[in-house]
């Protein structure tokens, strides 16, 4: 990996270099170990402890297969699915892994007694497989997480439609919390050059799921004008969100749970800001069971009253369960509430009067398919959109990295160093850093 790593670095190493060098035979990798499932049987979730189930260690390096690509993992970063992968809830993701490796001899690899996983990535092409004809070794790309197989017709219109559509890293094995990881050629995009390789890494599974979830067709599909409400407008996904309304012509309603987050999003340029801690909404009982209609009531007005008396066109909704009644009572008539992750919740309440006689709509979103993952990173690359790195850890603390996302202790985006020997490598356009330095570090230091 030393060699690897002088040639990644070196200015002057070229294809030829890259494709002659020697892969090792393992790689250091965070993983799960199929033998601890049980691990934190009868613990509440918030006291499932990452540092004790997430190892990092040597694996072996798995076979390069036709269409597929090995890339020398610089960065990574932390999402909730490597979170849910590390507690296994809401279940052991070894049941995804088993059931990709019946499909066939070569998905067979991922079923194996450990789950390397990680769903972020910016590194250098180490080698391509059979039908690899866009990327070549020396290459330095970012990869976002959809993995799909486009054998069946339902994905050749929307790739996430694919009956064999899966996250990687988190369905699939040998992600990207690790220093060599294997992807499908179809993952990789060219890697923002502006950034360091830790800031790279961070978008990529949020920024294209707040895309697609808002902006695309397939998602909110959101226009000019429109009043757009941000759960955790501060945070990894709702960072994306509220970036995409500004820079989109709309005017986010951004609901934080504190002053220091409620200053992130004036950072980004939004002035419409609801602190949920503040104001005391209470929109579920005690016991969980019921909610209080007059506090969605009152979250309405609240909303009214900075918008000028209108209602809300397009709810970016993830918190789930704790918001989702409040989110469909506020949504205008017409209106849409775009879902994903559910990260208080899966099971959903509210009063379908207020959405069946208004006319509404819940749209669901799941990721982003390539295109739309593209035109993501994209924006990234032009500093149209900036991550929303906080903090960054060495591969070798990746559990408290997952400790800290877990219990929230985090804003934005929480990176992890792999190969990259410290934070501030990767830039190769300086010039185009400079002029965007202040948004790149928003979320830092906070």
């Amino acid at each position: 990996m030393h060699t690897i790593l002088e040639a990644i670095q070196s200015r002057d190493a070229t294809t030829e270099d890259f494709a002659g060098l020697e892969l090792p035979e393992s790689y250091r990798a965070a993983f799960v170990k199929k033998d601890e499932v049980d691990l934190f049987e009868g613990l509440a979730s918030r006291d499932k402890d990452p540092r004790r189930s997430l190892h990092v260690d040597e694996v072996p390096l798995p076979e390069l297969g036709p269409g597929e690509a090995l890339v020398a993992v610089m960065a990574s970063a932390i999402n909730y699915n490597t979170v849910w992968t590390s507690i296994f809830e809401p279940l052991p993701t070894f049941g995804f892994l088993e059931r990709y490796g019946r499909m066939s001899p070569l998905t067979a690899r991922h079923d194996l007694p450990y789950h390397v996983v990680g769903s972020d990535l910016s590194g250098v092409v180490l080698k391509t497989g059979v039908g690899v004809h866009s990327w070549k070794p020396g290459d330095r790309v970012v990869a976002h997480c959809l993995s799909v197989e486009l054998e069946h017709p339902d994905g050749h219109n929307d790739t996430m439609l694919d009956p064999e559509q899966r996250i990687w890293g988190f369905e699939t094995n040998f992600g990207g919390l690790a220093d060599i990881a294997l992807v499908k050629a179809n993952q990789l995009m060219p890697k923002p050059e502006h950034l360091t390789w830790e800031e790279a890494a961070s978008p990529g599974l949020v920024n294209c799921t707040a895309y697609r979830q808002l902006v695309s067709a397939n998602g909110g599909n959101m226009k000019q004008g429109d009043n757009v409400l941000i759960w955790g407008a501060s945070g990894g996904l709702g960072g994306f969100a509220t970036q995409y309304a500004l820079h989109g012509g709309a005017t986010p309603v951004c609901v934080v749970s504190s002053e220091e987050k409620a200053e992130i999003c004036r950072r980004m340029g939004a002035e419409l800001i609801i602190n949920r801690s503040e104001e005391g909404y209470r929109f579920w009982n005690d016991e969980g069971t019921e909610q209080d209609p007059r506090e969605w009531k009152r979250f309405g007005a609240r909303i009214r009253e900075l918008t000028g008396g209108e209602d809300i066109d397009i709810v970016f909704e993830h918190p789930g369960r704790e918001t989702f009644g409040a989110s469909v009572y506020v949504t205008r008539k017409g209106g849409t509430i775009t879902t994903c992750a559910s990260t208080s919740g899966y099971m959903h309440e509210y009063d379908n009067r207020y959405l069946w006689m208004n006319l509404k709509r819940i749209i669901s979103s799941h990721f982003a398919n390539y295109r739309e993952s593209w035109e993501a990173n994209r924006l990234i690359a032009k500093g149209r959109i900036h991550p929303t790195l906080s903090r960054t850890y060495p591969l070798d603390q990746v559990g408290q990295a997952a400790l800290d996302v877990h219990h929230n202790k985090h804003q934005g985006k929480v990176g992890v160093l792999c190969l990259a020997p410290e934070e501030g490598h990767g830039v190769a356009d300086e010039e185009m850093r400079a002029q965007h330095v202040d948004a790149i570090n928003r979320f830092r230091g906070v």
